[in-house]
């Protein structure tokens, strides 16, 4: 079977190394000129040197919110060392050397930009046609599946507030933030409560003067910064500032959108038989297989949930019944197990761009489906005992949760250490 894969950071290089397991044929397609994705760093914004648009969000002083054992694909750990929350530079090295380390470069080929993906007319292959970068010419090719890891943290979602045209300042979204420097001896304003929002806050405040964070959440978040100042909702942007819902009203020069992404497949023709509606990818079963065409798996979009080992599950999972050995459930009931599993989220009052959240007690249940339903190797349990840790760590103590120590004991065990300064 032959197997096209689009993206080559950590959810691609995941499945090339799986779909080699499956004994398929693979080629994984990747616009730039490396692997890592997202955790590539780059100084550039907006296009690079091919004119497409920069593909990673990182910024340049970026630690994980999550501890590396968390990070790490179950069967590849990190290399030893005395911190447990890394800058991306050292898992941008890590996918390296798990690329290298399962020979998964030589299924790459690099700065070949995806540009139409289609099922062919008899919808039992795929066609995709790709643009080689280097020489500007098209190639296609045929596949007998897909698995879609194109990532997610490209396309900005930024909101429109009344007065957002009103406003004269500066305005960015966290996809193009790479340093605080540029903000010293300014009024800024960050929108968005999300773990970018809660970084990059606390960031620009060592270096502007001012920091206005508008977030929506409950309970304040406590943060040791005498410079940032916590506000609600923006009900108003002004020529120089905003009102918000509380009547306040704040002056600052530059705003700082960390409001999230799309999900946005613009390479998908229209019958690949995918809709997506504000961030809700749909008909998927289980999050991640096309149901109307179900040897194509879409890669990585649940949030709230530790990435690398959702995305190696995922991959597994999609994998075991695209190439056949287990069969799927017919349309119908994959239709009705997935109407099933909305309606639930919806009655929680979940939104729609919230479709594919997850969370510490909906992820577990999650990971423990994929494995069940295709009887493979589960998510160690201990993997969830400290996403679950790490939580609690990071709501109660924002300021130092980074500094924990883990270690993993066995596949049931850990141990946290708050070492003393």
């Amino acid at each position: 079977m032959k197997v096209g894969i689009i993206g080559a950071g950590a959810a691609g290089l995941c499945a090339i190394k799986h779909a080699l397991s499956f004994d398929c044929e693979v080629i994984a397609f990747e616009q730039s000129d490396r692997i890592g994705g997202t955790w590539v760093y780059t100084d550039d914004t907006g296009s690079d040197k091919h004119g497409n648009a920069i593909h990673s969000s990182m910024y340049k002083n970026l630690r994980t919110n999550l501890p590396k054992e968390l990070m790490a694909f179950p069967d590849f750990p990190f290399p030893p060392q005395e911190k447990s929350f890394l800058p991306a530079s050292e898992v941008n090295e890590y996918l390296n050397l798990y690329a290298d380390n399962f020979n998964l470069r030589q299924f790459v080929k690099f700065e070949h930009h995806v540009v139409r993906v289609r099922p062919t007319q008899n919808e039992s292959k795929w066609e995709v046609i790709v643009k080689k970068l280097l020489d500007q010419k098209y190639e296609t090719f045929i596949f007998d599946a897909m698995l879609v890891c194109n990532g997610h943290f490209t396309t900005p979602n930024i909101p429109q507030f009344k007065g957002s045209k009103v406003f004269q300042g500066r305005q960015i979204h966290s996809h193009d933030y790479k340093i605080p420097d540029v903000f010293v001896h300014r009024k800024v304003l960050v929108i968005g409560a999300g773990p970018s929002g809660v970084d990059i806050s606390q960031e620009v405040a060592k270096s502007a003067e001012r920091v206005l964070w508008s977030n929506h959440l409950k309970t304040p978040k406590e943060v040791h910064c005498n410079n940032l100042i916590q506000k609600p909702d923006i009900k108003e942007l002004t020529v120089n500032g905003a009102e918000f819902v509380d009547g306040s009203y704040e002056s600052f020069n530059d705003i700082i959108y960390c409001t999230g992404y799309k999900y946005t497949f613009p390479f998908m023709s229209v019958d690949c038989g995918l809709a997506t509606d504000d961030n809700y990818v749909r008909p998927l079963f289980k999050h991640c297989l096309n149901i109307n065409h179900t040897s194509m798996g879409i890669i990585g979009l649940p949030v709230y949930i530790a990435p690398f080992q959702a995305f190696d599950l995922q991959i597994r999972f999609c994998l075991t019944f695209i190439t056949g050995r287990k069969m799927l459930p017919s349309k119908e009931e994959m239709c009705a197990n997935t109407e099933k599993d909305m309606n639930e989220r919806w009655s929680r009052g979940l939104p729609k761009k919230k479709a594919h959240a997850f969370g510490s007690m909906y992820q577990d249940k999650y990971f423990d489906d994929l494995a069940s339903f295709a009887r493979i190797t589960p998510v160690k349990p201990v993997i969830l005992k400290i996403y679950d840790q790490n939580k609690f760590n990071q709501q109660n103590d924002l300021v130092h949760y980074r500094q924990y120590k883990y270690t993993v004991i066995d596949d049931e065990q850990f141990e946290a250490i708050l070492p003393r300064n």
